[in-house]
């Protein structure tokens, strides 16, 4: 048994990468400078467009910030480890860091879900949308999507954090709530910590199943509508991609922090550990940019002004 305010988690997700560190140092700068690109180029937009302060860009905004709360939880970390010889983290660091990107994951699904709503009232009921989604309501929709996520983590923290652990040695490159849990030395003390993460669990499967009805309604709605069809092929389908998207990695996380076999590669592990940091916060404001006509116009713009 340790005592954890003085306890060092030693990291030994990187111990197959010793000789290619530089390389991956490389690569792994320049993509999250094309993250911090991509999402605040995004924000800005949004912000200095009057003409984009619209609920659906307002949200879109909401969702490239949460990505870039989400990201700075991992990459700056990761980074300084893979130019450091040794890799550890504080106690209350990997408490930190298992609360900021864990609690990124919660509110990118509370995001998705507030977008499924909003494009159910903009496709099927038009003519009430703008009473409906008022700026007033958008604004406690925003709000409600980032402080739940954040403090039902902070809620699975605080029970980690009572836990006294006996072992300083996590299999990942990054800490997670679940990781930490198993380090107890009493697991009958880990029963509330189980109970809550089920439940948290089984609230945003509820928050998936929300969507997905959304978007089978959605769907039923615009069949026999060109104009509806014209609308859900231009607003839903990136709202459907990155559903997607996130739903696979997050999934893929899940499943193997609590089910998933020791025996698989390392580098494999840390992959599925980390894709839900590395795919959706690029893959998002590209695909919204691309294929929202407002944004891609705007973008286009400010580009052809810097170029002339």
């Amino acid at each position: 048994m340790m005592d954890n305010t003085s306890l060092m988690f030693f990291l030994s997700g990187l111990n197959e990468t010793r000789n290619h560190r530089f390389a991956l140092f490389s690569l792994t700068l320049v993509y999250y400078c094309l993250i911090l690109l991509v999402n605040i180029s995004l924000v800005v937009t949004i912000i200095l467009d009057k003409n984009l302060h619209e609920p659906m860009y307002i949200l879109l905004c909401t969702f490239c910030l949460n990505g870039l709360y989400g990201t700075t939880g991992f990459y700056p970390k990761f980074l300084c480890d893979l130019l450091s010889p040794v890799h550890v983290i504080s106690y209350s660091g990997c408490l930190v860091q298992a609360q900021v990107m864990y609690s990124f994951a919660l509110s990118e699904l509370s995001i998705l879900a507030v977008m499924a709503y909003d494009r159910y009232l903009a496709i099927c009921r038009p003519l009430e949308y703008h009473a409906i989604m008022s700026k007033q309501k958008l604004l406690k929709l925003v709000f409600l999507s980032w402080i739940t996520p954040f403090c039902i983590m902070a809620v699975n923290i605080f029970l980690t954090s009572r836990l006294k652990l006996c072992s300083p040695y996590i299999r990942k490159l990054i800490c997670s709530n679940w990781i930490i849990v198993k380090l107890a030395c009493f697991p009958a003390e880990t029963l509330i910590n189980n109970i809550i993460a089920y439940i948290t669990i089984i609230i945003y499967v509820f928050h998936g199943f929300f969507i997905i009805w959304s978007y089978m309604y959605l769907i039923k709605t615009c069949v026999n509508s060109i104009e509806n069809r014209a609308k859900f092929m231009q607003t839903c389908v990136p709202h459907l991609s990155s559903l997607v998207t996130f739903l696979m990695t997050i999934l893929f996380d899940v499943m193997h922090m609590r089910f998933g076999s020791k025996d698989l590669p390392q580098n494999l592990q840390n992959f599925i550990a980390i894709e839900f940091l590395i795919i959706p916060p690029i893959m998002n404001p590209l695909i919204y940019g691309f294929k929202l006509t407002k944004i891609r116009n705007r973008i286009v713009g400010y580009v052809n002004i810097k170029m002339k």
